[in-house]
């Protein structure tokens, strides 16, 4: 007589990341994986798997160890969060941009001073987006009319692209950050649109005479060819894409939670001195992030008690590390004066996002504008009916109606 095996249990399909794409709040599913697994395995979007990190101080330590790479990532037969890479620059540009001696020049156009973004110049483009807005009449889309053309104005004064280009230049960065959407062949072609349009730019310069950032860049590779043109024609497709995705998705967000807040927009406009503390809070307390920060496990290591093996893929939730008790007092509550602030919006350590600078000071500006200049600007529907863009790698409202 045989015994009969034990039949084997269904093995529990891992939780799918991200769990949501909406900005109106923190998805619940990080707050508690973040309680009761802070490194979770999950499943990713380009059908893999990796591990997910949502605490504050497990973030910091993948952050700051060097044993956790981003440029393992860039290699197209290496794990995907999300859509294939199409070219290693593209994951990878900082790195590239250094090796070849042009990465000063970019941090010099994102830093601290930023001679092609004076705030007078700010504040006057904010103030003709509102005022276009004005005239279409009531409700108004803030979305359309402040945080994408501030946005867009702004990259491409950086990088010296002309404007009336800058709606082309946002429907394709808009599809090259859906996250599911499009096939590789469509996002392919739709990345080649942008690479030959920055090509064909920088080819009709004059050399000396540089319009912006992208000419300058291809008047220093020039003399050095630290990179061919397909791959400076990648990096500046990127410098785009990234900064006006991230900083319209961020100015849209962060307005939405501003217009539910009037009493917090009435105290900024009796002490503007504090706009510069409750941009902090905006920028913690607004979810973002449409996928998250990845990272490539170089060696076996141990990691919040989770033992992470070579060649896995480490992600890493920056809007849950921003919403982790451990790291911030009441953290569910928007608090404009929160002192310190040591928000991971913009990484840490030697991963410190370069255009920081960029988004803290234009964004200040912006914003004091839109206080200033629509007193009684109101949302025109409850929170909960602001439309979202899906699968966006950086989270963004479809519309924000507003009135005033």
């Amino acid at each position: 007589m045989t015994t009969p095996q034990a039949s084997q249990a269904p093995q529990t399909p891992l939780p799918h990341y991200p769990f949501s794409t909406k900005g109106d709040r923190l998805a619940p599913e990080l707050g508690e994986l973040r309680g009761r697994c802070p490194v979770a395995r999950v499943s990713t979007n380009s059908g893999g798997e990796a591990w997910l990190v949502t605490g504050y101080e497990l973030a910091q330590h993948v952050l700051r160890e060097r044993r956790f790479a981003r440029s393992v990532l860039a290699d197209p037969e290496g794990p995907a969060q999300d859509t294939p890479i199409l070219a290693p620059e593209l994951l990878d540009a900082m790195n590239h941009l250094q090796r070849a001696g042009l990465r000063d020049e970019v941090l010099k156009a994102l830093g601290r001073n930023q001679p092609e973004l004076p705030a007078s110049w700010v504040a006057e483009v904010t103030r003709e987006g509102l005022d276009a807005m004005v005239r279409e009449g009531s409700p108004g889309d803030l979305q359309r009319h402040f945080a994408e053309w501030v946005a867009a104005q702004c990259m491409c004064r950086v990088l010296g692209l002309p404007f009336e280009d800058h709606a082309w230049l946002a429907v394709r960065a808009d599809l090259d950050l859906t996250m599911v959407t499009p096939t590789q062949e469509e996002l392919a072609k739709n990345w080649e649109e942008i690479r030959v349009y920055m090509h064909e730019y920088m080819a009709g310069r004059t050399p000396g005479r540089p319009r912006g950032l992208v000419d300058r860049l291809a008047d220093l590779n020039e003399s050095g060819r630290g990179l061919t043109d397909e791959q400076l024609s990648n990096i500046v497709s990127v410098l785009f894409v990234s900064g006006y995705e991230d900083f319209a998705s961020f100015l849209g967000v962060a307005a939405l939670n501003l217009l539910q807040r009037p009493e917090v927009m009435d105290a900024v406009r009796a002490r503007p001195e504090t706009l510069p503390q409750c941009v902090e809070e905006l920028l913690r307390y607004s979810v973002v992030l449409g996928n998250a920060i990845p990272r490539f496990v170089t060696e076996d290591m141990e990691l919040g008690g989770t033992c992470v093996r070579e060649g896995e893929m480490v992600l890493l939730s920056l809007d849950a590390a921003n919403y982790d008790p451990a790291a911030f007092a009441d953290p569910d509550a928007f608090d404009p004066s929160r002192s310190p602030n040591p928000h991971l919006r913009f990484g840490y350590g030697r991963h410190h996002c370069p255009g920081a600078h960029l988004v803290r000071r234009q964004s200040e500006t912006a914003f004091r504008v839109l206080l200033d200049h629509l007193p009684d600007l109101r949302l025109a529907v409850p929170a909960e009916e602001v439309p979202w863009h899906p699968n966006r790698m950086a989270i963004m409202p479809a519309g924000l109606p507003v009135t005033w």
